[in-house]
């Protein structure tokens, strides 16, 4: 593992002490994919696009069609990671209250009065379950939590448990009964997380052994602290001038009649990423590098996390729906279209 020994540069001396959890991490790694392979079958990219996630501290939006494990991954990792673990299922009759909690009048040491009752999002891990199939108006009670890690009733703010993540299933927008979500509520996923249908070979190993017998415990690996350690060394990973600039440049290039927009964005895109896409990237490229026993963020790292970092944030026109254009078309192009960092004096 490349950790900066005592003779590195100053910049990287404070990161030399975290070795310990970086190297727990990194060996972590294999022990998290050995426990999820008691359940989940293949789907390798989408493990870990979610594991990047959650390390760097982030909410992530898993899409897909019914029937491909989504829940079951989400409740798995849960078990991995040993935090507490509540799963809401988004219906049309869902009420923000149902998310964030209510008041109630009772009784209090003989007096009545209104207490806050407290709703399945004070958790660690929140599993929104199919959260497009609840209107807009309830998706955006998940707003505040996501982003202020807190839940404010009747003027009163409720901090959440630490560490907080939220992680959703959506079904493909073409399905019936589905709301788009609210491109803010977007913008609050680090990562949209694509599962698509298994390789035949990888689906006979599934139907096989769903149908055989019950599936093997997960063991739990982490506990909650692990996870707040493994946030703060994210953070702690140095980052190079131009790594920083080549991500904010390839987020900037998607919003049409921008200088330096590519003309097919201005053909294609009606809204491009806003900050949070250069951030997140950032941020996912620091934790993609820890898994991988680096201590350092390449150009690969950015560039193996563009598609989930940017899919969400790209909206297409009408023109580009006319000619059958897809985002991930998009973001590819975008990626070969942004010139590669150079290194500054």
């Amino acid at each position: 593992m490349s950790i900066p020994t005592e003779t590195a540069p100053p910049a990287n001396a404070a990161f030399a002490a975290e070795r310990d959890t970086a190297e727990k991490l990194r060996v972590g790694r294999a022990r998290i994919e050995m426990e999820l392979g008691k359940v989940i079958i293949g789907q390798r990219d989408v493990i870990e696009q979610i594991m990047i996630a959650l390390i760097a501290g982030g909410h992530c939006l898993i899409t897909g069609a019914p029937g491909l494990a989504k829940t079951l991954l989400v409740k798995s990792i849960a078990q991995i990671f040993h935090l507490k673990f509540q799963r809401i299922q988004f219906t049309p009759d869902l009420m923000p209250a149902d998310i964030t909690g209510t008041e109630i009048l009772q009784d209090v040491t003989g007096e009545r009065r209104m207490v806050f009752v407290r709703g399945p999002v004070f958790a660690n891990m929140v599993l929104a379950d199919e959260i497009n199939r609840t209107p807009p108006k309830t998706q955006a009670a998940l707003l505040e939590a996501m982003q202020e890690h807190q839940v404010t009733a009747a003027g009163v703010r409720h901090p959440l448990p630490e560490p907080f993540f939220v992680l959703a299933t959506q079904n493909p927008i073409e399905m019936e009964g589905t709301y788009p979500l609210p491109e803010a509520q977007l913008d609050r996923f680090m990562f949209n997380v694509v599962m698509d249908y298994l390789p035949e070979a990888d689906e006979v190993r599934v139907v096989t052994q769903t149908t055989a017998s019950k599936p093997a415990e997960i063991m739990p690996l982490f506990t909650g602290e692990d996870v707040a350690q493994f946030n703060e060394l994210v953070r702690k990973v140095p980052v190079a001038e131009e790594m920083v600039r080549y991500a904010v440049q390839l987020a900037a290039s998607s919003r049409p009649h921008q200088a330096a927009t590519p003309e097919f964005v201005n053909d294609w895109v009606s809204w491009g990423a806003g900050t949070r896409a250069g951030q997140f990237l950032i941020l996912g490229a620091k934790a993609r590098a820890l898994l991988q026993g680096r201590a350092h963020v390449s150009v690969e790292d950015i560039q193996a996390l563009a598609a989930p970092a940017l899919r969400h944030r790209v909206l297409l026109n009408y023109r580009a729906e006319a000619e059958g254009i897809r985002v991930e078309e998009v973001v590819k192009r975008l990626v070969a279209a942004t010139p590669l960092p150079v290194k500054t004096a």
